[in-house]
């Protein structure tokens, strides 16, 4: 199998996991503070915030463009991490849970056209899609997992 392929492969289980991990709890469980200042619905929109901001990277990735525009910087990881979260805020739990599902499936369908030679362990492609996907739904899927437990949930 590809690294691409098995990159893809993974992502796809792990985000099957953090579903399972969101299922069943509650309006009021998925909006409890527990997490610094957020809450497990603060996480998923932190998750699909950045789905959203790199599906273009990728896309640009597949036309054979510079990934990440002129001017623009990710240094700030906290920042950005607030922007996303704080922006759904307002919205209620079953958009951001819709939006967690398109998010993925957009951001997995510009993975797909990137070419397979940009997929290399360490490159570009290979992390944006790796920490975008597959280890961020771990980190937070371990993160809400071990919440529940310790709720009794």
């Amino acid at each position: 199998m590809s690294e691409k392929t098995t990159l893809r492969a993974e992502a796809e289980a792990e985000f099957a996991e953090l579903k399972r991990t969101l299922a069943a709890l509650e309006e009021a469980e998925l909006g409890e503070v527990w997490c610094g200042t957020w809450a497990v619905r603060d996480l998923v929109a932190h998750i699909q915030g950045w789905h959203r901001e790199l599906q273009p990277a990728l896309e640009r990735m597949a036309r054979g463009e510079r990934p990440i525009p002129e001017g623009v910087s990710y240094d700030d990881v906290d920042a950005w991490n607030a922007r996303f979260a704080t922006t759904k805020r307002s919205w209620t739990t079953p958009a951001i849970l819709a939006e967690l599902d398109a998010s993925h499936a957009d951001f997995m369908r510009a993975a797909a056209a990137v070419p397979e030679a940009r997929f290399t362990p360490g490159k570009t492609a290979h992390k944006l899609v790796d920490f975008n996907s597959r280890h961020h739904y771990r980190e937070h899927g371990e993160q809400i997992a071990a919440w529940r437990k310790s709720r009794g949930l």
